[in-house]
């Protein structure tokens, strides 16, 4: 009887483990970087856990982990009112909804300006801006609904401080994406607020009332040509207190032929107060990257980037490069 049972209970744990998809990816990077004071080796690698399944009344469900985002602090990861790289969703007529390690609403709806990549993103200088906008003003464990329809995207985010000393990181953002005649136009409008960023905050001090707006164009042309750029405004009061508004502005280019690709980017800080070096408040800096695909996962890159700091407030400019092989899997 005891065998009857157990081969039972065998065959059920089949079907569940059938039922649901579980995979495994990753990348690895190796080569030469120069941090503007040495050169030296270069070796990186990180994991992906991605699993998902289906309801029998036909919602999606899945989560991921990035270990390499949860190397620092797995307990993050792990434990239930935190985040360290990983990401849950369930999906459905009426949307999704993601939370964890996700954008906010702003982010989502706002293209980055960047093309192409290297082994230790040089493209990602001290002028970039990845459009986060008060993603991360807490522990970054964000929650993101998002609707679509025809070519339109809807998104609504919050981002909770878990001391109760400040209101939740609010986000709404709104895309369009449009093929007019062989260019392929995307528009992204985004906004984010939070009132008296408390004690358990990552900006530089308590008491930060901030509202930020954010606009983004890109655009694909015929030849493997593309352009991206993007402007972030914002109102900031520390304790009452009005300070100067932040700006940031980002420009991109790209080339694509067969296996070549290369991008070139711009961007600059002005008054970025939200930054957690003093020094990064005023700032700029250019990239760029050449990549050739060998196929297979595997891709030669170069990378250089100028990086301008506010040397008044303790920066230093730096020149970076690097070379390498990215290997993905």
């Amino acid at each position: 009887m005891k065998k009857v049972l157990l081969a039972t209970s065998a065959l059920v744990a089949s079907a569940s483990i059938a039922a649901a998809d579980v995979s495994l990816s990753g990348s690895a990077e190796l080569g030469l970087i120069d941090d503007d004071t040495e050169t030296q080796f270069h070796t990186d690698i990180d994991v992906t856990f991605t699993m998902s399944g289906e309801t029998d009344g036909g919602l999606t469900f899945g989560a991921s982990i990035d270990l390499d985002e949860s190397d620092g602090d797995p307990s993050a990861a792990f434990g239930n009112t935190g985040q360290g790289g990983e990401t849950l969703f369930i999906s459905g007529s009426f949307g999704t909804l993601t939370m964890g390690d996700t954008d906010g609403a702003l982010d989502r709806a706002l293209t980055e300006a960047i093309f192409g990549g290297s082994i230790t993103d040089e493209n990602e200088h001290a002028g970039y801006n990845g459009n986060a906008g008060l993603d991360n003003t807490y522990d970054g464990q964000i929650a993101r609904y998002d609707y679509s329809f025809g070519d339109v995207a809807l998104a609504i985010s919050a981002e909770i401080d878990d001391s109760g000393a400040g209101d939740p990181v609010i986000g709404l953002g709104v895309s369009y994406d449009v093929d007019l005649g062989g260019v392929d136009l995307g528009l992204g409008l985004g906004y984010q607020t939070v009132s008296g960023a408390g004690a358990d905050a990552t900006v530089p001090t308590t008491g930060v009332d901030a509202d930020l707006i954010g606009f983004s164009v890109d655009a694909g042309f015929a030849g493997g040509f593309s352009a991206a750029a993007s402007f972030i405004v914002g109102d900031v009061t520390v304790n009452g207190a009005a300070v100067e508004d932040p700006e940031h502005i980002g420009l991109a280019v790209g080339y694509t032929m067969d296996a070549l690709t290369i991008g070139l980017n711009w961007g600059e800080y002005s008054d970025w107060l939200l930054r957690e070096d003093p020094g990064e408040s005023d700032s700029s800096g250019f990239g760029l990257v050449v990549g050739y695909d060998l196929g297979g996962g595997a891709e030669l890159q170069f990378g250089i980037a100028d990086n301008d700091l506010d040397e008044a407030d303790g920066g230093e400019d730096t020149t970076v490069w690097s070379l390498g092989l990215a290997m993905s899997f």
